[in-house]
């Protein structure tokens, strides 16, 4: 029996492209406007990170619902805080903080997963038919499970956004070997998942 290649996981059905998302910055002197109160300045704002925002939750809380309710509660705390933010230039990746801790407390709130992730193999040629890869996306749904926010939101940052693990550092405020365990730690759920639910199958085959 062939050996199924090593899946690599990704966030399921993008709908904001990863290099665009970061390479597309806030215009500062809007942002300063912003911090002195202008509120169209702020609604400009607000329109242009709204959707990036809405997608992270998404896919960090796996429940649009959810999602909603925490980018709401993100673009208050912009809001609020943005007057002691002291670079305007770093506002997206402040931003992206505010974001993940509105995340928290949804999580928290409701603790509601509803994971929806794919499976890429690192060889076209050997992935499984559709049945299989439904199969093996069930198996990671539950390993993505039990994973905390703190560890989806590394593997979100990472895989969706394409940063690297110094930027997602950077982004959430923790230490870079922090975000490197969180995703070391991540990955290796998924995996065991996967491979807990293969024995079995193994078993039987082998009898």
């Amino acid at each position: 029996m062939r050996e199924p290649s090593r899946p690599c996981v990704i966030p399921f059905e993008s709908t904001v492209d990863p290099g665009s998302a970061m390479g597309r910055g806030m215009d500062p002197e809007l942002v300063i406007r912003a911090q002195r109160g202008d509120e169209e300045a702020f609604a400009s704002l607000a329109v242009g990170c709204g959707d990036r925002l809405h997608a992270l939750a998404h896919r960090i809380l796996r429940d649009v619902h959810l999602a909603e309710d925490a980018t709401q509660h993100a673009l208050i705390a912009i809001w609020q805080s943005l007057p002691a933010l002291r670079d305007p230039a770093r506002f997206e990746a402040w931003s992206y903080r505010l974001l993940v801790n509105a995340c928290y407390d949804e999580g928290r709130r409701l603790r509601v997963w509803k994971p929806n992730l794919r499976v890429l193999y690192d060889d076209e040629q050997s992935a499984p038919d559709a049945i299989g890869e439904v199969h093996d996306r069930d198996q990671l749904e539950r390993g993505f499970r039990r994973l905390s926010i703190d560890h989806r939101s590394v593997v979100v940052l990472h895989t969706y956004l394409g940063l690297s693990l110094e930027e997602v550092a950077d982004t959430l405020g923790i230490p870079p070997g922090t975000a490197r365990s969180r995703l070391h730690y991540a990955v290796r759920a998924m995996r065991a998942a996967l491979e807990a639910d293969e024995r079995p199958a193994l078993r039987e085959v082998a009898r």
